[in-house]
C-alpha cells in the first residue's frame, strides 16, 4: 500500500535545516563583533541568534553600532559563503523524494531573497526548492507568523495544511502561530531540549527519518 504524505505543503527554513551554514554564520557574527567592537563573541551565544534577522538581533545587542556590524557581517558572510557552507546529507534526496510524491516545497528564511539564493545554490539544491519569503518579504518576522503565511500566500495554499520545519525554537513558534504543524529538527542551530518544550508536532534527529516523516512512512 502507498503511504501518504500527511502535509501537501512543506515550507522550509533554511539555515541549519536545508543547508549548514551555522558555521559560516557563528564566524560571520565573530568577525563582526571583533572588527567593529573589539569584542570575542562565543559561539554559544551567536548560534542563539540564528533564526531572528540580522540586523534586529545586532541592534537589540548594540544599538549604537547595530548597523555597522551589520554591515561588515554581510561583508564577509558574501565573500566566505563559498568557502564555509556545507551540503546535509540527504537534503537533496529528501527534495526530490517529496517533489516525486507530489508535495510541494519551499523555503521561507529570514535571509533576503538574493542571499537565500546563494545559499541554495552553494549547497546545490537551489533547482529543487524555491524561495516564497525572505527578509524583506513581511514588516513582521518570526517567531511572528507573517512569513510563513506570506510564503502560504504565494503558493496559494491554506496554512491549516502546511508543516513548516526548522531547526530553532522561533520556526516552532512561528508555525504554531500561523496555524501550521511544527516539525523542528536537531542537526541545527536549536538545542534539543529547548526546541522540545516549544511542543512541535515532530521532532526528528536525522534526514532519513524527516524523509520518513514527511511521506508518511514509518523511520527505518
Amino acid at each position: 500500500m502507498t503511504a501518504t504524505p500527511p502535509w501537501p505543503t512543506v515550507l522550509f527554513d533554511l539555515d541549519g535545516t536545508l543547508a549548514d551554514t551555522i558555521p559560516l554564520i557563528v564566524a560571520s557574527y565573530q568577525h563582526a563583533f571583533r572588527s567593529v567592537l573589539g569584542e570575542e563573541v562565543e559561539e554559544t551565544r551567536a548560534r542563539a541568534w540564528i533564526g531572528r534577522p540580522l540586523l534586529e538581533a545586532l541592534l537589540e545587542e548594540s544599538p549604537e553600532h547595530g548597523h555597522a556590524l551589520d554591515a561588515t557581517y554581510r561583508e564577509w558572510n558574501l565573500a566566505n559563503t563559498g568557502r564555509l557552507i556545507r551540503r546535509y546529507e540527504g537534503v537533496p534526496e529528501l527534495l526530490e523524494a517529496l517533489h516525486a510524491a507530489g508535495v510541494t516545497t519551499a523555503v521561507v528564511t529570514s535571509k533576503r531573497q538574493e542571499t537565500a539564493r546563494l545559499a541554495l545554490e552553494g549547497v546545490g539544491i537551489d533547482h529543487l526548492v524555491e524561495v516564497v519569503a525572505g527578509l524583506e518579504d513581511t514588516d513582521r518576522h518570526k517567531p511572528a507568523p507573517d512569513p510563513l503565511l506570506r510564503g502560504a500566500t504565494v503558493l496559494g495554499v491554506d496554512p491549516a495544511r502546511c508543516v513548516y520545519v526548522g531547526d530553532a525554537t522561533v520556526d516552532v513558534q512561528a508555525a504554531q502561530a500561523a496555524g501550521m504543524d511544527a516539525v523542528a529538527v536537531t542537526w541545527g542551530a536549536g538545542d534539543r531540549a529547548a526546541l522540545a518544550a516549544q511542543g512541535p508536532t515532530a521532532l526528528v534527529d536525522e534526514v532519513s527519518d524527516l524523509q520518513a516523516l514527511l511521506l508518511g512512512r514509518a523511520a527505518s
